[in-house]
């Protein structure tokens, strides 16, 4: 368990003298197909406060569509010679294959660093777990390094102006899903914030998988990889001999 999802589940258990969020999703099931260029997933939900009183501050809301974890190798090349080789090199446990968080403000206007840090709300409070004792200066070198690669390729993205909060109790958020998405199964975590806390935390979970051709050819891949291989390469063969003969024939 996550240490964002320990502090939730802390959270529900105070009771219902705090706030309670109700949240979904617009889709709990992304198909990914051979014509799949993205998607758009909408986040919303209620705020519902104790006695059904807002209070006169308004609060603040945060969402995070991340998954799914992956062990990563990141690698630093330099110019070595005239030539660029690989270098330095860091390994992280478990960084996030997407992660995207959008907020009614600024997170820095929001939460302080440390409540940041404790539920993962921005790219600058990623919890990666590296796995060698480089010292730390040179871990953040790394984590800066995989974050700027992870946002030019579109999957680490941050909105700070992505939650719109109607009446004080409703919000909406909209979540861009870019084409080259990893499949796997997602957490969608609402946090409501208020005067600097987490008051109030949920969440949805949300399937990305392949269908058709694509859920068939990947099922292939992971079940049958002898076979699978074997007949990539008769296929790679039948098609460049019957290319031959066409050519010939021209």
């Amino acid at each position: 368990m996550t240490r964002a999802a320990i502090a939730l589940a802390s959270l529900a258990c105070i009771g219902a003298s705090k706030p309670v969020l109700v949240p979904d999703v617009s889709d709990r099931q992304v198909q990914i197909i051979y014509s799949f260029t993205g998607a758009d997933l909408l986040l919303f939900g209620a705020i519902l406060y104790p006695q059904g009183r807002a209070p006169d501050h308004p609060a603040d809301i945060a969402v995070v569509l991340k998954g799914p974890t992956q062990s990563v190798v990141v690698r630093e090349k330099q110019k070595v010679a005239g030539m660029w080789i690989n270098a330095d090199s860091e390994r992280f446990r478990s960084a996030p294959a997407f992660y995207a968080i959008a907020s009614s403000r600024p997170l820095a206007a929001l939460i302080d660093q440390r409540t940041a840090a404790i539920y993962e709300l921005g790219l600058d409070s990623l919890q990666m777990s590296p796995a060698s004792g480089s010292p730390p200066d040179e871990q953040a070198r790394f984590v800066d390094g995989l974050v700027d690669l992870k946002r030019r390729a579109g999957l680490y993205v941050q909105d700070a102006r992505g939650v719109a909060i109607s009446d004080g109790v409703l919000y909406r958020a909209h979540i861009a899903i870019p084409a080259r998405v990893p499949v796997g199964r997602y957490i969608a975590e609402t946090f409501l914030i208020q005067d600097g806390r987490v008051v109030a935390g949920a969440v949805r979970e949300v399937d990305i998988g392949k269908s058709g051709f694509e859920r068939f050819v990947t099922l292939a891949a992971n079940r049958w990889p002898v076979t699978y291989g074997l007949a990539a390469v008769a296929i790679s063969l039948l098609i460049g001999w019957g290319a031959g003969l066409l050519f010939r024939r021209n």
